[in-house]
């Protein structure tokens, strides 16, 4: 523990041990007879110890923020010097450190995840001159820029890689240990380190706009978007701490004058000294340390240790409605399946199944969807194939429905342009043709040539690993309605559906339909409930918006995903989104634990201050021992 404190704590640790010995030593040695002598001896570790909080008690009044923990505690130890009680005033100021300390590491624990991914941020850029390899500030670099990492560096902005292979550890971008092989035409991102080769790589991004920026941004700004439980503790200790110092000062002034005029005993010093001491212990039991402190720190915990583990909340507030999710919708493809999607087999083609995949390919050329570059992968994988986008034209892409474009066809004669329509069976009904029915599983992409049914292509897309233990994992945490959505076929669909165990299957669905859906389930939800959307965050930006919450899940590197999801699961994991849950439900949990002790413990121990049976000594347990208590339970958000 010593050797992970910083300086300022060992400074603040070491003032502490001095003061509380002096303490020991002062209060053994017979100097009741000196009285003078007893209080400057008694007031060098008084100051040892508190000096710090006397002077920020100082500076509030000064800036008129008078009611704070400063306060109170300077003016129940000033008082409790004046009375006499010496040892119980250091005692407070020696206790109440003891306590900022456990604070002080507990936050920095807290803060240590988040530096691990802070480091990230890449120091400079490697770019070649003149044969020379330079040094420059990663923001100097512009798009398009080749840059060179050597072994051991970290990526400094998202690249495509054109040279060299190595491996590429991105532990501080998704948690995974396993370092991933990276050659040339694969994308690195900034943030990951180089293993043993040397790479150059073509920049794609400028630094600003790369992965581990927006992660940062992301985290650094969680912290500003704070929780109910966050905002009900700011605004209780507003109105908490003036209503005890007014009651303090009720205490010490109505209790002897009550106490006279019912009681009938006379004003004397002892009386009088006796409720302003009451009035000083409730002074030090009332101040709301241990909630102010352990609850955001419960919250930084948490989103600390979710970040850790490539999850990353985009604020304390997120974290409340994740640890209310009773309802899951997840996005089939790039979600549920992994979106790597193949040529299985060709059926009903009246020409030559090279030709019909090269004008299906061509046709969706320029299209980025997984589907269009499986047929642009199957007709490469049987040669002589040349991707020319001057044999495309007039590309008009349907929403939802597929693509028609016109593609020329290279004959022995001359070249022909024909109208290739590809897409589902909606397209060929939009366009008159009649499609052939196929009774295969998986996306069947219709091609129809000139107007003419020319035969159907069958795609298969693989399950991810992990999804059926993720899902269980999520009944398990409580959450039993799971729900797919996608736009594929329902014949389709539901063979995922029933292999992967989800009941409820919505198929068939344009982006907008899916929306559209959303909303109906969330009109079904009840009260305090919420439900999340788990999508890819490329094309399902809508819907993680329109959710109460949106998680993207494998959207690492993802513009989309950052911008419209509250939550971002940074690996391709799908059981993050339980493990998420379990993190957020935790972290909840402690937050309120905290807030019932603390506000539980300080209400029966101010009720015996007032009624005289609670001491310095059991109000420093229901300051101090209570913040104490209360931090480490916050601590355990650390851990999953």
């Amino acid at each position: 523990m010593l050797a992970q404190m910083t300086q300022k704590q060992k400074n603040l640790l070491l003032r502490v041990v001095a003061s509380a010995v002096m303490m020991i030593v002062f209060a053994l040695l017979p100097l009741e007879e000196y009285p003078v002598l007893r209080f400057a001896l008694f007031l060098i570790p008084y100051l040892t110890a508190g000096h710090d909080i006397l002077r920020k008690a100082f500076k509030g009044i000064l800036n008129r923020q008078v009611f704070d923990e400063n306060f109170l505690m300077a003016v129940a130890t000033i008082g409790a010097m004046i009375l006499g009680e010496y040892t119980e005033s250091v005692a407070v100021m020696v206790f109440y450190q003891i306590g900022e300390l456990f604070q002080s590491y507990a936050v920095g624990r807290s803060r240590r995840n988040i530096s691990e991914l802070m480091d990230i941020r890449p120091d400079y850029a490697n770019i070649e001159e003149e044969g020379q390899i330079v040094r420059v500030d990663p923001d100097e670099v512009e798009t398009g820029t080749v840059i060179l990492i050597q072994p051991g560096e970290k990526v400094p902005i998202d690249a495509i890689v054109t040279e060299g292979t190595s491996t590429m550890d991105t532990a501080a971008l998704t948690g995974e240990s396993v370092p991933r092989t990276v050659r040339e035409g694969d994308e690195i991102l900034s943030g990951s380190i180089n293993g043993a080769g040397l790479l150059k790589a073509r920049t794609t991004r400028e630094f600003d706009e790369s992965t581990a920026s927006k992660i940062l941004e992301l985290v650094e700004n969680a912290s500003s978007r704070k929780a109910r439980s966050e905002q009900f503790i700011t605004k209780f200790a507003r109105v908490y701490t003036p209503a005890v110092c007014g009651a303090a000062l009720a205490l010490a002034v109505l209790g002897p004058l009550g106490t006279m005029l019912i009681g009938g005993q006379p004003s004397t010093a002892a009386l009088w000294g006796d409720w302003i001491y009451r009035a000083l212990t409730f002074l030090v039991i009332s101040c709301p340390c241990a909630i102010v402190v352990s609850v955001p720190l419960s919250f930084f915990g948490g989103l600390g240790g979710a970040s850790s583990r490539g999850i990353l909340i985009k604020g304390s507030n997120f974290m409340e409605t994740l640890a209310n999710v009773d309802t899951v919708v997840l996005d089939k493809t790039g979600t549920i399946t992994r979106g790597n999607f193949e040529v299985t087999g060709i059926h009903h083609s009246r020409m030559e199944e090279k030709e019909l995949l090269e004008l299906a390919a061509l046709a969706e050329l320029h299209s980025s969807h997984p589907i269009a570059a499986s047929l642009r992968r199957a007709r490469e994988a049987l040669g002589e194939y040349v991707p020319d986008a001057a044999r495309v034209r007039d590309v008009r892409e349907i929403s939802g429905q597929g693509v028609v474009a016109e593609v020329q066809e290279l004959s022995v004669n001359s070249p022909v342009w024909r109208e290739v329509a590809v897409g589902n069976s909606r397209l060929m009904e939009s366009l008159g043709i009649e499609a052939a029915p196929c009774h295969s599983t998986g996306t069947i992409v219709h091609v129809a040539v000139d107007s003419v049914y020319e035969g159907h292509i069958v795609i298969a897309d693989e399950i991810k690993p992990g999804i059926q233990e993720a899902l269980s994992a999520l009944r398990d945490a409580g959450v039993d309605h799971i729900v797919m959505l996608t736009g594929d076929l329902r014949q389709t669909a539901e063979a995922v559906a029933a292999e992967v165990g989800i009941r409820e299957v919505h198929a068939e669905l344009l982006p907008g339909d899916k929306v559209t859906q959303v909303e109906q389930l969330l009109a079904q939800q009840q009260k305090g409930r919420t439900l999340a959307f788990v999508g890819d965050g490329i094309n399902d930006a809508p819907v993680l918006s329109r959710a109460d919450l949106g998680i993207a899940m494998g959207a690492l590197g993802s513009d989309a995903a950052i911008e419209a999801a509250d939550v971002v699961l940074m690996d391709d994991d799908p059981r993050g989104i339980a493990r998420a849950v379990r993190i957020a439900r935790k972290c909840i949990r402690i937050v309120y634990e905290n807030i019932i002790f603390a506000i539980g413990v300080k209400l029966i121990c101010l009720l015996l201050g007032a009624l005289g049976i609670a001491n310095m000594w059991l109000a420093i347990f229901a300051d101090v021992g209570v913040m104490v208590l209360c931090v480490l339970n916050a601590v355990r958000t650390l851990r999953e």
